[in-house]
């Protein structure tokens, strides 16, 4: 008969070790499962909580506590008059307007199809026994089963007697050869797409069931022209982007073509993870590079070994912009909101002390938001900030000196990782201090790249790289339209007609901070629009 192995004896040094052990551990899986909630239901918003008095019960005390001591109420009954207010709605017609509502729609921009409603009155009626004094108007809106119009150009065929030669006018030309697209259809394509994120398959679900014959092949391979196109002025803006003193880089993920020795065919093989470089320059400018790695070498090959004189790269903590600072010798911003972000998620471990850390970062963003409110120029916020802000950061990272020599908390902490985050970038994060040029943040790069992640949860990911390539391509001008107040569709259907007209050497004109100074109050249209 066996015995079972005796069970090792340990002291109470041991006992109280291995007991400090498991509730280090505990309260790391805790701090992680309070994340995971916080990502599934919890609110994404980093703010900070409006204070709750004390007074006010909860939902849970409402439904469940001194509910069956309450009377009864006796039911409210149309006009019933309850204290502050009378339950009577005010009802307008807003259909039987006379004149046109403010705000409805822009009627040099919107078509209106003009129906004329018969009044009854004057039925069976002569002209000359009633008399039209005036006109009552009213608008509704409505919407046509397609939007898409197809253009007929009727060309006619003449044979001049004289010589009995016979003459046409040939076909008009496209902005892609040899296509039956119009301008107009490539501009909303991308449009739809790329500004309202509706992948090409659903795109081609609804020209089917609005009567067109098409092929999402044809699709795609317009995608792809009208992207080749808009290449040069990708670039052009690219470069004007690197040429700016202060730059601002992230990046984020994209799932872009197969795995080498994936299957593919109808078996869908493991996708290859690619990323996405938004680029934010010094004159609202952003141009997404696409990589298929996240080295710090690309990095440099996007920004260039060359930077201008006073160069200033504005990241988060990612390791590859320091290597790039290191290498050129570009002076290195980091960003106060990733820091704020840490002290965030500390707020399980560490309530009070995660509290007066974000305090002190609040003080720093209302400082921003007043200079913002004053519309200070660069050299106004240096001095301003060397004023306000700099007593408050030093203030920051004096609390935090010492909350490290207090030494009262463990590694795994949340608190003490974000206390060494901050510590570690000290002089980085006080650049914006002494330039009043660099932002205090990169949350204007991370606003401008959700067009990314939007994106990627309508059309999930991108077959090839080149795909990937064209989805920057395209975005870049599209956003950058809007950080410039330019309508994009209008910007597209110009630029697409007019790439081909200028040299290269002029190329830079087409990018959309040029263009809107050169052609915005005149852009070239669409056939469509002289048609209408």
């Amino acid at each position: 008969m066996s015995l079972a192995p005796p069970i090792p004896q340990l002291d109470t040094a041991q006992l109280l070790h291995a007991l400090a052990a498991k509730e280090v551990q505990i309260a790391a899986l805790k701090h992680q499962l309070e994340w995971f909630k916080r990502q599934l239901f919890g609110a994404k918003s980093e703010r900070l909580a409006a204070q709750v008095s004390p007074l006010q019960m909860t939902l849970g005390e409402g439904l469940g506590q001194g509910l069956d001591a309450a009377p009864s109420a006796p039911p409210l009954t149309p006009g019933t008059v309850v204290p502050a207010h009378t339950r009577k709605a005010r009802w307008t017609n807003l259909a039987d307007e006379g004149a046109l509502p403010a705000g409805f729609f822009d009627p040099e921009r919107v078509p209106v199809q003009v129906i004329h409603v018969p009044n009854p009155a004057v039925e069976g009626l002569s002209a000359d026994q009633y008399e039209v004094i005036s006109e009552k108007v009213s608008y509704r809106l409505a919407q046509r089963p397609g939007s898409h119009v197809v253009l007929k150009y009727v060309r006619p065929v003449v044979k001049v007697l004289a010589t009995q030669a016979l003459h046409t006018a040939p076909a008009p030309e496209g902005v892609i050869r040899g296509s039956r697209a119009d301008v107009s259809f490539i501009a909303g394509l991308m449009m739809d797409k790329f500004a309202w994120h509706l992948p090409l398959h659903r795109q081609h679900q609804r020209l089917t069931v609005a009567g067109f014959k098409l092929s999402r092949p044809w699709l795609t391979q317009l995608m792809q022209d009208a992207s080749e196109l808009l290449r040069p002025l990708y670039e052009a803006q690219l470069q004007s982007i690197r040429d700016s003193r202060v730059k601002s880089m992230d990046e984020t993920g994209i799932k872009a073509g197969v795995e080498p020795g994936a299957k593919t065919g109808n078996a869908v093989g493991k996708m290859h993870a690619g990323y996405f470089w938004p680029i934010y320059g010094e004159h609202d400018e952003i141009c997404f590079a696409y990589s298929d790695s996240r080295r710090h070498e690309v990095v440099q090959q996007q920004l260039g070994l060359s930077p201008p004189p006073g160069a200033v790269l504005l990241s988060d903590g990612y390791a590859a912009y320091s290597a790039y600072a290191q290498k050129t010798g570009v002076v290195h911003a980091q960003c106060w909101s990733h820091t704020r972000r840490k002290f965030f998620e500390a707020q399980n471990a560490e309530p009070d002390l995660a509290a007066q850390a974000m305090a002190l970062i609040a003080q720093l963003y209302g400082i921003e938001q007043n200079m913002r409110q004053s519309q200070l120029s660069a050299k106004a916020r240096g001095e301003h900030r060397l004023m306000h802000s700099k007593p408050i950061v030093e203030s920051f990272f004096a609390w935090i000196d010492a909350r490290f020599e207090a030494q009262g908390l463990l590694p795994s902490n949340p608190l003490t990782q974000a206390l060494a985050y901050a510590r570690d970038r000290r002089s980085a994060l006080q650049v914006f201090l002494t330039d009043g040029q660099v932002p205090i943040d990169t949350n204007h790069v991370e606003r401008a790249l959700r067009v990314i992640p939007m994106g990627r949860k309508n059309w999930n990911f991108c077959w090839t790289e080149l795909g990937a390539e064209h989805v920057g391509i395209v975005q870049s001008l599209i956003v950058t339209c809007r950080l410039h107040n330019i309508d994009p569709n209008t910007y597209l259907v110009d630029v697409l007609q007019r790439v081909s007209m200028l040299p290269n050497s002029r190329v830079a004109e087409l990018t959309p901070r040029i263009w809107k100074t050169l052609y915005a109050a005149n852009p070239l249209r669409s056939d469509l629009h002289t048609a209408l």
